[in-house]
């Protein structure tokens, strides 16, 4: 019968179980892949000397993004594992060398012989103390001369890094170092979702987002061993990792610059009522109804990000919704409509008294502008509600 199965351990596959632990590989070393027959084969046996001087379970992995130059059969030749990566893109092949791997470790690094794979004890080490992932930091290793493009080092590096730290409070100094190292269950929780170089920026966005354990280590980078152009276009990838670090930031990108319009609008609008710079006030009334729109974008990123699995829960947000739900949107956005038509009624009103013929602005337009931007408003809360409470729908 079923139940007088026994679950306990034979001797035999105790000692299968044994050897298969023993013989479980730690570290895969992955290397992205695209036309580099010039420097693999030299990366290749840096990793496996490392490999072997420190006496690690580990594998080699090229992740072949369709070379043509011989790449796959150097790494074949050097019994590296080859996994070809038919879609096209930085992010694209390193996310399929991370779903090949068998290690419990992984670290990660260009194929152009810059980065030195016969030297990633910093890296294991901290792996082994418990951190979910370990970068490398070129700026304090050392850059060796003509390793990196001025405009680079001196601008694109520092400002994108800068801008992460203050969007994200990420404790990283050099967001774009090729040469990191991570648990793999860790990052692989993470759903990394972009093909291009904007995955480095996405990995160390959502680890620190998530609040993963993150450390840096001191990295060398060399000149690389390439007499080609190197695949990074300066411009473009530039601005896709822009792009996606204020993507990744409804706060700054949205909530921010909407509240700032808003609160100088109103400040604006309630110093100009009493005097007659009628055009004036039209401005600030005006900014006020696209930094409430600005705002509304912010929550409606947040909630759809969190929905999708994009960004993590905000206990702050969940508490906020607690209060700002669908009734209570409908009830101020009545309210601020209903303040619009009062207003409305009451310039008509006036105008009926000067038997509909030309008016004053300076007497209507502080009556008259408000009360547009109330029924503005109260129509943008009434449908921004419904569509809020749209996107929370639990799929």
């Amino acid at each position: 019968m079923l139940g007088n199965v026994s679950t306990r351990e034979t001797p035999v596959s105790g000692r299968i179980n044994r050897i298969e632990q023993a013989n479980a590989i730690e570290v895969s070393i992955i290397m992205p892949c695209l036309n580099e027959a010039e420097t693999l084969e030299t990366c290749i046996k840096k990793a496996q000397r490392f490999i072997a001087e420190n006496d690690l379970a580990g594998e080699v992995i090229i992740a072949d993004n369709g070379s043509d130059d011989g790449s796959q059969e150097i790494a074949r030749r050097l019994n590296a594992r080859v996994v070809n990566i038919p879609t096209k893109g930085y992010g694209s092949a390193l996310k399929g060398g991370i779903e090949a791997a068998k290690g419990k470790y992984i670290i990660m690094g260009d194929a152009d012989d810059s980065y030195d794979f016969s030297n990633l004890n910093p890296f294991v080490k901290k792996l082994r103390n418990g951190y979910d992932l370990v970068m490398g930091n070129r700026f304090k290793g050392g850059i060796e001369s003509g390793a990196m493009p001025f405009l680079h080092r001196y601008l694109g590096n520092p400002v994108l890094t800068g801008i992460g730290k203050l969007l994200f409070n990420s404790p990283c100094d050099d967001f774009h170092c090729g040469l990191r190292g991570f648990r793999k269950d860790a990052i692989t929780n993470l759903d990394l979702q972009t093909t291009g170089m904007e995955f480095a920026s996405e990995m160390v966005v959502k680890a620190t987002l998530y609040k993963m354990q993150i450390a840096e280590v001191p990295t060398t980078l060399s000149p690389d061993g390439r007499s080609r152009p190197p695949h990074l276009n300066t411009w473009r990838d530039g601005w896709r990792h822009l792009r996606f670090l204020l993507m990744y930031s409804p706060r700054w990108l949205f909530f921010y610059p909407g509240i700032f319009l808003i609160l100088g609008g109103l400040l604006a609008t309630l110093s100009l009522l009493p005097s007659p710079k009628v055009h004036s006030l039209l401005y600030s009334s005006t900014a006020m109804t696209i930094g409430f729109q600005i705002v509304t974008f912010a929550l409606f990123t947040k909630v759809f990000g969190i929905s999708e699995g994009l960004l993590p829960e905000d206990r702050r947000l969940n508490r906020l919704l607690k209060y700002l739900n669908l009734e209570t949107g409908l009830i101020a956005g009545c309210a601020l409509f209903l303040i619009g038509t009062a207003a409305s009624v009451y310039a008509f009103g006036i105008w009926g008294e000067n038997n509909f013929g030309s008016l004053n602005p300076t007497e209507t337009m502080p009556i008259i502008i408000p009360g547009v931007t109330c029924l503005a408003l109260g129509i943008q809360t009434i449908f921004s509600s419904f569509f809020l409470s749209i996107l929370g729908l639990k799929r």
